[in-house]
């Protein structure tokens, strides 16, 4: 019998959560699954958490306040204990039934991770519009071969995710970031609903994370074991142009001219240089300092106020 585990993170859904509750678990007692359901309450404001503490079987995390789908989604995968991990959006927008085709299409070709395609996605022109453009920028920087990386609706194996800890706007690129670590992605078409309740979480703040978190993902796998080849090489062209400037400032001297009338040169000499050590040190530190930190498990950027487990009586 499969094991699966189906997370959702949630927020603000009270119109649909009951609903796709009774997808998921008709989906998996129709497919046969030894199966759990995991819903994480990212701090939602109106209803969910009361309808979410009625449905059974789930297990039910809440967090504190609203920290994000990302933190939602790392703390269901780290709660899951099935075999395969299947995730998807709490709005109803993805179609559970699909899971049952993309476990098998996964099985069928030895992938661990099978991402979901909307290829004709039920959703505003603008949205739409934003998503492709941001997917052609992520296919530029991240190549991982994925058509439709805002698709939360994916299946892995669940041992894709020792050791790793999801944060900012990173579940977007959950496929590039196991792709990096040597793990097999594939991708299909799947059914794509519009929203029938509650309205979009989708704003422009989330985009420009997402833009922000791209290129993490990207300095990560081009530079993370060689981050002095991009970092460095900007020291040396700051260095470069230091030096240039320092050149300029001797030319001036020489030739009498006062420093005191041309301070310009001498200025972007130190600038330059300064900015030429700097590259050197700072932006590799800070995003290894994060990777580290996170890395630890002493601290996660979420916390957990309640985890409630409704079973089935028998």
């Amino acid at each position: 019998m499969l094991g699966v585990s189906v997370v959702v993170p949630v927020y603000n859904e009270e119109g649909n959560v009951e609903k796709l509750h009774q997808e998921i678990k008709r989906m998996c007692v129709n497919a046969g699954y030894d199966y759990e359901i995991i819903f994480i309450n990212d701090g939602s404001s109106d209803k969910t958490d009361q309808i979410c503490r009625t449905l059974k079987p789930l297990k039910y995390i809440q967090f504190r306040r609203n920290f994000g789908q990302t933190a939602a989604m790392d703390a269901g995968i780290k709660a899951a204990t099935k075999e395969f991990i299947a995730t998807l959006d709490g709005d109803g927008q993805n179609d559970p039934a699909d899971i049952p085709k993309m476990l098998e299409y996964m099985r069928e070709n030895h992938y661990d991770v099978v991402s979901g395609w909307r290829k004709n996605r039920k959703d505003t022109f603008m949205k739409r519009f934003i998503s492709r453009g941001a997917n052609a920028l992520r296919y530029l920087l991240v190549h991982d071969g994925i058509h439709d990386s805002g698709c939360s609706l994916k299946v892995y194996r669940r041992e894709c995710f020792k050791g790793i800890n999801l944060y900012g706007e990173q579940h977007r690129f959950i496929p590039a970031i196991l792709e990096i670590k040597g793990f097999k992605v594939g991708e299909m078409v799947v059914n794509h609903r519009a929203r029938t309740s509650g309205k979009t979480k989708y704003n422009w703040h989330r985009t420009i994370k997402g833009f922000v978190d791209m290129i993490s993902v990207w300095f990560w796998n081009k530079y993370a074991s060689r981050p002095l080849h991009v970092l460095g090489a900007f020291g040396i062209l700051f260095c470069m142009l230091g030096g240039i400037c320092g050149i300029w400032s001797i030319v001036l001297f020489v030739m009498g001219y006062k420093m005191s009338n041309n301070i310009i040169p001498p200025i972007l000499t130190v600038f330059f240089m300064i900015m030429g050590v700097l590259m050197f040190v700072f932006g590799l530190m800070s995003e290894i300092m994060m990777k580290v930190y996170y890395g630890t498990h002493v601290d996660l950027p979420y916390n957990i106020r309640e985890v409630v487990e409704n079973t089935e009586e028998q």
